[in-house]
């Protein structure tokens, strides 16, 4: 049986990541912390704080793998200003060294949209300039670019998803969709930016699918895991109220806008070329996150 090791495995996205590889028949031991996951078959859960290096080491000492998904990160408030991104930078690159010295072959970590320069609008590998505008950002680009090489001298396949925004089930109640659908649901006014921004927006299922697609593929280096579909965040609202059959008020401009340009949108040639496509359309997974926040929020 295939066997992997995976970090942020209990997070939005990497929940979805190991069901998709246990679905595909991997042993999967996640790194969790602080708390466990459900058990499940073939789930190997050791709580060990990535931050702590003695509990990495002591880890490491008695396991070794030579398959690695590394999915943690500091995603907690002002998570893109917060200094605990210098934190995770210092414990990626850790982990990454004691994953070398332990007989890692393949490592897989998680890349963002937010280490592109934004300003191009059109977010392509390779030929959009990473020049990040916030320290999340920067943190992770830094990882991706000592990583890269770090891989290479060391015979280590290097492979790096950049993620773009996601949406569906579980996701945090504060964020756009979950928000908006939560009013809707309870008939309150909804309460947005002005919600003029063009996105590239993918269900985690669909995103999972193509970390997972990249994992198993020859691919290296950076690859977008994104819709490549801008929509404007106007769009999506007026869809969740649609979806919902709201009646209330819709009070567009009542919060500020999050910063960011006008346009983020990612190519996902590379992506498409590994035979991954998205299994939900925009509105279908929008309908599907809808039912699940009416069974566990409302």
């Amino acid at each position: 049986m295939k066997r992997v090791l995976i970090t942020g495995a209990s997070g939005f996205i990497g929940t979805q990541v190991t069901d998709e590889l246990l679905r595909r028949g991997y042993e999967v031991h996640a790194l969790v912390y602080p708390n466990n996951m459900p058990e499940q078959d073939n789930l190997f859960q050791y709580k060990v704080n990535l931050l702590q290096k003695e509990e990495l080491e002591n880890f490491f000492a008695q396991n070794k793998f030579e398959n690695l998904i590394h999915l943690a990160w500091y995603v907690g408030p002002k998570c893109h200003v917060s200094d605990f991104n210098l934190d995770w930078v210092f414990a990626s690159l850790n982990l990454l060294k004691l994953f070398k010295e332990n007989g890692g072959k393949k490592f897989l970590g998680a890349g963002t949209c937010s280490e592109y320069e934004y300003k191009y609008g059109y977010l392509i590998e390779n030929e959009t300039p990473t020049d990040p505008c916030t320290l999340y950002g920067n943190g992770k680009n830094a990882v991706y670019n000592i990583a890269k090489v770090y891989c290479k001298q060391n015979s280590i396949e290097f492979k790096w998803p950049r993620i773009f925004n996601l949406y569906g089930p579980n996701e945090k109640s504060q964020r756009l969709m979950p928000s908006v659908i939560n009013s809707c649901l309870k008939g309150e006014d909804v309460k947005v930016s002005d919600c003029l921004k063009f996105q590239d927006y993918l269900h985690v299922e669909d995103t999972a699918r193509g970390i997972v697609d990249v994992f198993e593929s020859n691919l290296e280096g950076a690859v977008n895991i994104c819709s490549g579909n801008p929509i404007q965040l106007r769009t999506i609202v007026k869809k969740i109220a649609e979806l919902t059959d709201f009646k209330g008020k819709i009070l567009w401009g009542a919060i500020p806008a999050a910063f960011g340009d006008d346009l983020v949108v990612g190519n996902n040639t590379k992506l498409q070329s590994i035979g991954w496509k998205p299994k939900y359309t925009l509105e279908e997974g929008l309908k599907m996150t809808i039912e699940w926040w009416r069974t566990h929020n409302v």
